[in-house]
């Protein structure tokens, strides 16, 4: 089974989508199985990450900030905006796709892991995420 799951994004930062997903995995009524989750952009991903503190959001969000600036003078890329190029580097050192196991029709995650959409733009945006869940 596949859904597209349509994603409002505000801008920046990681955007729990843990219980979309967990409700494609209930629908499609698995005991056992895989769940593949992954994002149609270039300038978005997907991490697994903890749900419990807030702090630890924000400090990865500051640390990948940092890491992939704006406005490097090395970036030829620009063509919608300074921020641009550096979502497509954050993009490419995260995942567009994640694998998590089905267990008694679950999703396997651990006790402080939830899925995360990883805006990488400014501007928010509709994000298309694709879930299949198949045995």
């Amino acid at each position: 089974m596949v859904r597209q799951l349509a994603v409002r994004t505000r801008g920046q930062g990681l955007q729990d989508i843990t219980s979309q997903v967990a409700n494609v995995v209930r629908e499609a009524g698995l005991g056992e199985g895989l769940c593949t989750v992954f994002v149609r952009h270039t300038s978005a991903s997907l991490v697994i990450q903890e749900n419990a503190d807030p702090t630890a959001k924000s400090d990865l969000e500051r640390w990948l900030n940092r890491l992939v600036p704006e406005g490097d003078p090395f970036y030829e890329h620009d063509t919608e905006g300074p921020d641009d190029m550096p979502a497509h580097i954050k993009a490419a050192l995260t995942a567009t796709s994640l694998s998590i196991p089905i267990i008694e029709g679950r999703l396997g995650l651990g006790t402080w892991q939830g899925i995360y959409l990883w805006e990488h733009r400014r501007r928010g945006s509709e994000r298309e995420v694709l879930v299949h869940a198949g045995a």
